[in-house]
């Protein structure tokens, strides 16, 4: 018995790594396979000439870019055009983004299956080999592979790769309003990163039931499908939008998003290049597209909206598990009905007792309270240890991965050495309390988070687990462990899901879900003799690994360290300044602040994550020319004042931002496009962020109360501090990045403008 529970537990073991081996494809070269198959190494080709320089809105790769994929449309028969247009989205960025589409005919008049990204890259130092250079290469591979085949499809289907995405989706949303085709769509695949590895997740966008989609989906059959109906619920919590959603919202277009989150440390940096694109993850997208590209290129695209909402979830060998929201309260009434029936027979046969029943919340409540406490207050204990993570604005660190299986490891040890002192109480009586804890998330979520509901599955496990425990003194350590094996394939990639895609400040979602797993696996760890031994083991483990993140903790060439400099000329007060965000700075942008640095007395500029400058110093002046501005029209009009600017650059820029004192606008346009009345009675002080493009004017029309004094503040920005003549900024350290999401190694210049 005793080598028994030994190999059971090895098996356990291994099931854990299967839950994450078997989420995505393992990359082998393949450059040479069949010309209708997808070719991971072909698509590699695309990424690498598509990453050779940072492709923002205005930066010279862009153009190259935009260039090349239109080339290779080319190539492959299909008459390419181009939409340009100036577009500010919804969030009051104002861009000229330039789409570049394609169309193969198919052969009725249905709706057409949309291909979808975007290939420009963040602003202004990412290569964008990931974010989105792998969704482009990903669609340019496949429709390779799929016109090599040589079959003619039902349905249109249209390719379309779109500008500005990551300005505000604003390619997206000049396709949707003004393109004609945008009419014709029926669904649309977009292939985005938010991160440079791992298993790439499927989320829906429907502004009604996912039942059809789901159904769809399953037929089309991807060979690794990785998605749960609880990420599609906190998806659409959460305010992370792309180019499908302009489709969902503006066009009532449904669709899949293909995403992948994991490295997010080299998100929108420096670090997003072709090297350090994971393969597999690759691969994994062109896994997804090419099924669901010749499925939905001959399936029925008109009928996709449904009213009815399926949970769904996937796990090994079954792919992809679904079943409608009216099955969620009938399955929880069986698993309520199923536990009392269970108490009622375990007293009757005497395996139960109240007391140790009641004894057995503790362990619970001791584990979930100790872990959960240890996770809620992770981030804050290494930022406070390493103050210089609190530049990796991501809140995903280097050793990121390393900090899980830390405080996973710690979690362990919390539950072996709890249980183990409460190993007098037998395992039945020790089964309840969980068993009660998973009864209550379950109901929980049944009732206000349905795209959990699958929790109920494993605990069915759990519950058959319960049985054989009451009516067998020493079951079977392999049957316990089979019960156990839908909670372990479903939950296990869950607990690194979380502090990946949210930050280690989710590292509670984590601790939590591993000792939430470790009561669905119970009934097997009940009846370990080695509880207190395997205690001992995590936390071995868990200083070991301690140590080993602590050594990982350095910043060195392959593991920058993000830093900032910016020069800011005040105009308002004729002074300038040397800036940066940075928490702890490094010598290079600290020979520029140096011991007279102190704390900003006001904001300047917005930025992602809401990030302020942290210190600025007195700089020398520069001879740094404001653009110019001419007053078109100044006139009154019954109640209101309507005032006219022409803004033009007088040097090189990237970006001009707008903001107002508190004031009503009642209407606003920017180079004649107008911003929503949503926006403008929504927004806080800033009135329009232009990226500019070939130094274009930027020419203002706003509409307000003839009361009203407005003042208008111009933050004007040029990327291009390094590389001024008029500077010597030495070239940034090898174990330094620019710091993503904020404006950076840039000029900027303020103005403030008084209309009384």
């Amino acid at each position: 018995m005793k080598f028994s529970r030994t190999l059971a537990l090895i098996l356990l073991f291994i099931a854990v790594y299967w839950s994450f081996k078997s989420l995505m494809p393992v990359y082998k070269a393949n450059k040479d396979v069949s010309t209708v198959s997808f070719s991971t190494d072909r698509a590699l080709e695309h990424v690498k000439e598509l990453s050779k320089e940072p492709r923002a809105v205005g930066f010279p790769g862009h153009e190259r870019v935009k260039s090349y994929i239109i080339s290779e449309l080319k190539k492959m028969g299909l008459e390419t055009t181009t939409q340009e247009g100036y577009t500010a989205g919804d969030w009051g960025n104002l861009s000229k983004a330039t789409n570049i589409l394609a169309r193969i005919k198919g052969t009725s008049n249905r709706k057409a299956l949309l291909l979808l990204s975007h290939y420009d890259s963040s602003p202004h130092s990412s290569y964008g080999a990931s974010d989105a250079g792998s969704g482009v290469a990903t669609i340019l591979e496949g429709v390779r592979a799929f016109l090599s085949a040589n079959k003619t499809p039902k349905n249109d289907i249209i390719i379309l790769i779109t500008d500005a995405e990551e300005l505000g989706l604003n390619g997206a949303d000049l396709f949707v309003k003004n393109h004609p085709w945008a009419k014709d769509v029926g669904l649309a695949l977009n292939f985005e990163a938010r991160g440079s590895g791992g298993p790439s997740y499927m989320l829906i966008e429907t502004n009604r039931g996912n039942g059809s989609l789901i159904k769809e989906f399953t037929k089309a059959n991807p060979k690794y499908p990785v998605a749960n109906s609880l990420a599609y619920s906190i998806y659409k919590m959460l305010p992370n939008d792309t180019d499908l959603t302009v489709f969902r919202e503006d066009g009532d277009i449904e669709g899949f998003n293909f995403a992948f989150i994991d490295d997010h440390f080299d998100y929108h940096t420096a670090l997003d290049n072709y090297d350090r694109l994971d393969r597999n993850t690759l691969a994994h997208q062109g896994s997804y597209l090419m099924p669901l590209l010749r499925y939905f290129s001959d399936a029925d695209l008109n009928n996709l909206k449904s009213l009815n909402d399926y949970v769904y979830f996937n796990m090994p060998f079954f792919k992809l598990v679904s079943y409608p929201f009216e099955w969620i309260w009938p399955m929880f009434g069986i698993a309520v009905l199923a536990f009392v029936l269970l108490l009622f027979t375990g007293f009757k046969k005497g395996k139960l007792n109240t007391k140790d029943i009641f004894k057995g919340f503790v362990p619970i409540l001791i584990t979930l309270i100790v872990n959960g406490v240890a996770g809620y207050f992770c981030w804050n204990i290494i930022t406070w240890w390493y103050p210089g993570f609190k530049d990796i604005l991501h809140g995903f660190t280097y050793n990121g991965h390393t900090y899980i299986i830390v405080y996973v490891m710690f979690s362990l040890f919390v539950c072996f050495y709890t249980y183990h002192k409460f190993r007098k109480t037998n395992t039945p009586n020790l089964l309840v309390a969980p068993i009660f804890i998973w009864l209550l998330i379950c109901g929980l979520v049944a009732a206000y988070l349905k795209g959990a509901a699958f929790f109920i599955v494993p605990l069915f496990g759990l519950l058959a687990a319960f049985l054989v425990t009451i009516n067998q003194e020493k079951p079977n350590p392999f049957l316990m462990v089979f019960l156990a094996l839908p909670a372990v394939l479903i939950y296990s990639p869950f607990i690194n899901m979380f502090p990946v895609g949210l930050g280690l400040k989710m590292m509670v979602a984590a601790t939590v879900f591993t000792t939430l797993l470790f009561f669905l696996v119970l009934p097997f760890f009940g009846q370990l003799k080695t509880k207190g031994r395997l205690a001992y083991l995590f936390l071995f483990l868990f200083f070991a690994l301690g140590i080993t993140s602590h050594i990982q903790s350095d910043f060195n060439e392959e593991r920058p360290k993000p830093s900032s400099l910016l020069y800011i000329f005040n105009a308002d007060t004729d002074s300038t300044h040397w800036a940066t965000y940075d928490n702890v700075l490094i010598d290079w942008n600290d020979q520029f602040l140096g011991d007279e640095k102190r704390k900003p007395e006001t904001e300047t500029i917005s930025s992602k994550y809401r990030t302020n400058l942290n210190y600025v110093a007195d700089a020398p002046k520069k001879d740094i020319p404001l653009p110019y501005i001419d007053t078109v029209l100044d006139t009154i009009i019954g109640d209101n004042r309507m005032i006219e600017l022409c803004i033009t650059p007088k040097r090189d820029v990237n970006r001009l931002e707008v903001f107002t004192n508190p004031i009503d606008i009642k209407s606003a346009k920017v180079n004649r496009i107008e911003l929503s009345s949503y926006f403008l009675e929504n927004r806080r002080s800033k009135l329009v962020t232009h990226y500019i493009t070939n130094n274009d004017f930027t020419e203002l029309q706003l509409e307000f109360p003839k009361d009203s004094v407005l003042e208008l503040t111009l933050y004007e920005a040029s990327n291009n501090l390094l590389t001024h003549p008029d500077f010597s900024i030495p070239e940034r350290p090898k174990n330094s990045i620019p710091m993503p999401f904020v404006l950076n190694d840039a000029i900027l210049t303020i103005k403030t403008l008084r209309f009384d």
